[in-house]
């Protein structure tokens, strides 16, 4: 069951959010990372997501200089900061809770939050 997430806020300019999914040619879990993002980006972001998909089998160079070591990853350069998921893209809460500002997120757990939000003791 994926939660409801609060509207992500507009950008400044209303520039969309960047992402770059970084895939391993036509494979499975290529194909299962691409529809799980590209439905996020269509449900949870409101058509203000440019998505790219590189396939480093076919552009290694842009992987390097993303410095991503293992696919599917999952890289937000905008807005700031730069975010990388790497592994299953398939549980959106767990994608959206790290692409996502900590405003748009539904809870305050910070196993979902992440460390930077977490509450030091």
């Amino acid at each position: 069951m994926i939660t409801p997430f609060a509207a992500p806020p507009d950008l400044p300019g209303g520039e969309p959010y960047r992402l770059t999914l970084f895939v391993n040619g036509a494979s499975d879990l290529s194909a299962r990372a691409i529809d799980a993002v590209t439905r996020m980006c269509d449900v949870h972001l409101n058509g203000r997501c440019h998505l790219t998909v590189v396939d480093v089998h076919d552009q290694p160079d842009a992987a390097l200089r993303s410095h991503v070591r293992v696919v599917p990853t999952l890289v937000r350069t905008s807005p700031l900061p730069v975010r990388r998921l790497a592994g299953d893209l398939s549980q959106t809460d767990r994608v959206l809770a790290m692409m996502l500002p900590a405003a748009c997120l539904p809870c305050d757990d910070p196993a979902l939050l992440g460390d930077a939000t977490a509450a030091t003791p």
